[in-house]
C-alpha cells in the first residue's frame, strides 16, 4: 500500500486552493457541530448528578418531581432514598446506590470533558491551517491582479 503524496500548498493554484478551502470548512463545521454535542452530552450528566444528589432520605415516602427528560417531570412518591435507577445507555438501566449513581455520571462526565479538550485542540489546529491558508490564497490573488495589471493589453 503506498503512502499518500503530499502535496505544499504553495504548489496549488487558486481554483485549488478554494477547494481545500471549502473541505477545511466542511471539516471545521462538523467538528464544532461534534464540540456543541458533547457540550450538551455534558451538560446533562451533570444535571443527572444534580437530580441523583437531590434524592435525600428526608424526602422518603413524599411526593417529588421525577425527571423523565429535561423538561418532562413527572410527580411521582419516593419510596428508596438510598437506590436510583441510572440509564447506562441503548435502553439498559440498573439499580444504583446514590453515591455509585454519582460516581458513574462523573466519570461521565469527566470523560467527555478529555474528548472535548481533544476535539478543542483539533479545532484549533484546523482553524491554524485555515488562517494559513486564506493567506496563501490572499498572496496569489494579488499575484494574479498584478500580474495582469502589468500584462500588455
Amino acid at each position: 500500500m503506498s503512502q499518500p503524496q503530499q502535496v505544499s500548498i504553495n504548489d496549488l493554484d487558486v481554483t485549488q486552493l478554494a477547494d481545500v478551502r471549502r473541505q477545511l470548512d466542511e471539516e471545521l463545521t462538523h467538528l464544532t457541530n461534534s464540540f456543541a454535542q458533547l457540550k450538551q452530552a455534558q451538560a446533562k450528566f451533570k444535571a443527572c448528578i444534580e437530580n441523583v444528589q437531590e434524592v435525600k432520605p428526608a424526602n422518603k415516602g413524599k411526593t417529588i418531581l421525577v425527571p423523565l427528560t429535561n423538561s418532562l417531570y413527572v410527580p411521582g412518591k419516593l419510596s428508596d432514598s438510598e437506590n436510583v435507577i441510572v440509564d447506562v445507555g441503548t435502553g439498559y438501566y440498573v439499580q444504583k446506590t446514590r453515591a455509585q449513581a454519582v460516581k458513574h455520571y462523573a466519570e461521565k462526565v469527566d470523560f467527555i470533558r478529555t474528548n472535548l479538550e481533544a476535539l478543542e485542540e483539533t479545532i484549533g489546529k484546523k482553524r491554524e491551517n485555515m488562517g494559513y491558508l486564506v493567506n496563501v490564497m490572499q498572496s496569489k490573488l494579488i499575484l494574479e491582479g498584478q500580474q495582469q495589471q502589468g500584462a500588455p493589453s
